[in-house]
């Protein structure tokens, strides 16, 4: 009786084991750190990547997080690499920020300049509020500066934006000016009726 027990115990520990090993394993981490930790560093896809030449590099560069907003901390990822030969530029880089307005500079600020590492240059940041802002990296190869300008939003778009105010703008004019061309035309042949009559009368 004792090793009847004994042999029902095992066997249902055994189908209790077999059975936990052959469910799905329900994820709580991605790649190895809690979903609660994820930050800037993680690899979440980039809210933006383009792929520019400029002089004789290919510039690529990455924004991170998907959807970077204001006390945030998000990185730029950028890559550098000769067109002739594929080598990867590793001098130093210098990354700043301005407003994204038309004279903008006087706003500009230094983020920090960076070294490779693993031929990527990677820059911190961090804003305090939400708008449209460029950021430009700088280097210098071969005796000659290279400046990349790209743009970047922090928190979400703004309902209307300046372009989308002045499209608006152009629209209402070109209204106005119809109507009050359709009016003048109104009138004159109002007038010509009215001299018509009377000159036949």
């Amino acid at each position: 009786m004792m090793q009847h027990n004994r042999t029902n115990i095992f066997i249902s520990a055994l189908f209790i084991i077999l059975s936990s090993a052959l469910q799905p394993a329900l994820a709580h981490h991605v790649l190895g750190r809690p979903a609660y930790s994820l930050n800037e560093d993680s690899n979440t896809p980039p809210s933006m990547q383009v792929e520019t030449q400029i002089g004789k590099y290919y510039v690529t560069y990455m924004v991170f997080p998907a959807f970077p907003k204001a006390g945030e901390r998000g990185r730029v990822n950028l890559y550098a690499t000769r067109i002739d030969n594929g080598e990867a530029y590793r001098g130093e880089v210098t990354f700043s920020v301005r407003d994204d307005v038309l004279f903008g500079d006087k706003n500009r600020e230094t983020l920090g300049s960076q070294l490779p590492d693993d031929n990527v240059y990677r820059q911190g940041f961090e804003f305090s509020e939400d708008g449209n802002y460029i950021i430009t990296a700088e280097f210098t190869a071969d005796g000659e500066p290279y400046i990349i300008d790209f743009p970047l939003r922090i928190g979400s778009p703004a309902s209307y934006s300046p372009i989308g105010i002045a499209v608006g703008v152009i629209v209402a004019l070109l209204l106005g000016v119809n109507l009050v061309q359709r009016k003048r035309l109104l009138h004159a042949r109002l007038r010509n009726a009215h001299e018509e009559i009377s000159q036949s009368s």
